[in-house]
């Protein structure tokens, strides 16, 4: 078995639900094999305090969080990403930086919990079915034998996990 930890990055045009969420799901689901990361394009410069509950409630870290622009993973001296996964419509659709590494891609999007208007309760659970959205494809991705499938077999699971129940995508991805 690999001692290999993987570096993943989530990102989302705000950084500030989807990814949060998703970053720390992978760091505690990833049991040591990934450094989860998250960031967004136009971050909105804080954790909404919803993404942070919906973390507590479910067991997951909810601390150390930050809103921060993608750029910071961009430079010399930031961590070289194996993966980077966008969790947002709007930051797929966007033209993102040159990472480092030409890590691998996909989009798995889910609808944004931020977004969501009306009573609390339908705010809060609009996140909670976000983060299970996002737990499934995360816990698929952590199943995946990343040490032993080849490029083409690991592009087409990823992106199989991005098509799973909760998926943005409007099209087929097609290879």
């Amino acid at each position: 078995m690999s001692d290999r930890v993987y570096n993943v990055l989530f990102l989302c045009t705000g950084n500030s639900a989807r990814s949060i969420l998703a970053e720390s799901m992978l760091q505690a689901e990833g049991k040591g094999r990934f450094n989860a990361y998250s960031a967004g394009s136009q971050p909105k410069g804080e954790v909404h305090p919803l993404a942070l509950d919906t973390l507590n409630a479910l067991g997951y870290p909810a601390e150390g969080f930050s809103s921060k622009s993608w750029d910071v993973f961009a430079v010399p001296g930031a961590p070289q990403m194996d993966f980077v996964f966008t969790v947002c419509d709007n930051a797929a659709g966007e033209a993102c930086p040159v990472w480092p590494g030409q890590p691998m891609t996909a989009h798995w999007g889910v609808e944004d919990p931020a977004a969501v208007e009306g009573a609390d309760f339908e705010k809060a659970q609009a996140f909670s079915q976000a983060a299970r959205y996002l737990k499934n494809r995360i816990m698929a991705f952590t199943s995946l034998p990343l040490a032993s499938i080849d490029k083409l077999a690991l592009e087409r699971q990823l992106r199989s996990i991005g098509r799973m129940e909760g998926s943005t995508a409007r099209t087929p991805d097609v290879a």
